[in-house]
């Protein structure tokens, strides 16, 4: 073979080699880019959530659909009230607080003075269902007179439901007398932001209006319970029981208590929780559901991230109405998810 010809084949063995070269390159740059696109947020590390017991299947159930795709994650998920959770998180101990009410300005000067800066992002909606035993057939339908008359701070030591009658008619209720009977309360503790909800949402007004600006919203002579089980338990168990807790909880154990309607006004239409009615806000007891993230821990945990995208994505209808089988919380309307999830993508990176 020629010289010109030995030289011709080493250039287009050399050309060839380039390309097979460049080839490669280009599908090891796809493959490690597509490794990092799925594997994003997806290696070890822990997550501490904590915080209120009603968003707290939604938290769970979120960690166990993101756990195939993320194994080596180590997601705990603990429910002891929004108080409570809001207290570690502004210390700085958990990652995510769940909350059934919005941050107070008192926990959030908390954070602040501690250097925790967060987001907030609303992830649902919920009821508060107000409870008694399905034998106590006299009570069907209450107005917010009607739970301050029962549960206010003016009914402080009422022992029996006829007890509230002087104060309820004072107040308009359209409903009294009440029937002589043991009046048992269940109903959360103050640590639970159902507890805080109920007061913001039912009692608050009426106190005011019937006591004046130095008022006290709520009766202080029972024993709450941070525990939702437990107050199911205890509506449960009397058939005079009288108490509220998330509408999700009182879904599951609907064999066992009975949901009062609730009107907002005395004498106003007295409307039922159910999916529909807390989605559209004609239940009067509704509210929102948050969780709340250490923006700092996320941008130290990739993990922490790789969660919150898989909560508000692919996981979010099946965490949020499935929590607890058949029944669960109602999901946020698209263009409210939406701005939960600009709101994320801010701080994200």
């Amino acid at each position: 073979m020629s010289k010109r010809h030995l030289l011709k084949s080493f250039a287009l063995f050399l050309a060839l080699g380039l390309t097979a070269a460049a080839c490669a390159t280009d599908s090891s740059e796809d493959a490690t880019a597509e490794t990092n696109e799925a594997t994003d947020g997806c290696v070890a590390g822990n997550i501490n959530i904590s915080g209120s017991s009603t968003v707290e299947p939604i938290s769970r159930r979120a960690a166990e659909l993101f756990e195939p795709i993320c194994p080596d994650a180590v997601i705990t998920v603990n429910g002891p009230g929004t108080g409570d959770g809001f207290a570690l998180f502004c210390d700085g101990e958990t990652d995510i607080s769940d909350a059934s009410r919005p941050i107070t300005d008192t926990e959030a000067e908390t954070c602040a003075a501690n250097g925790v800066e967060y987001t907030e992002l609303k992830v649902a909606f919920d009821g508060i269902a107000v409870m008694t035993n399905p034998a106590n057939e006299a009570v069907s339908c209450l107005s917010f007179v009607d739970l301050y008359a029962l549960l206010g701070g003016e009914s402080e030591g009422f022992a029996n439901w006829s007890d509230a009658n002087d104060l309820a008619a004072a107040l308009g209720s359209d409903v009294a007398p009440y029937p002589d009977a043991e009046l048992v309360i269940s109903a959360p503790g103050t640590e639970s932001g159902t507890y805080d909800s109920f007061i913001e949402i039912v009692l608050e007004g009426v106190a005011e209006e019937s006591q004046g600006e130095e008022h006290q919203a709520i009766r202080q002579d029972f024993a709450g319970n941070a525990n939702d089980n437990i107050i199911i338990e205890g509506i449960a168990g009397a058939d005079t029981s009288l108490g509220w807790v998330g509408f999700a909880f009182a879904e599951e154990n609907q064999d066992r208590v009975k949901e009062i309607a609730i009107a907002e006004e005395p004498g106003g239409d007295c409307i039922e929780p159910t999916i529909e009615t807390i989605a559209d806000g004609s239940y009067p007891v509704s509210r929102s559901l948050y969780i709340y993230v250490n923006n700092a821990k996320a941008s130290e945990n990739p993990v922490i991230v790789g969660y919150v995208d898989h909560y508000l994505g692919e996981a979010y209808t099946e965490s949020v109405t499935e929590a607890f089988g058949d029944s669960g919380y109602v999901e946020l309307p698209v263009d409210q998810l939406d701005a939960t999830k600009a709101a994320w993508e801010a701080v994200r990176g």
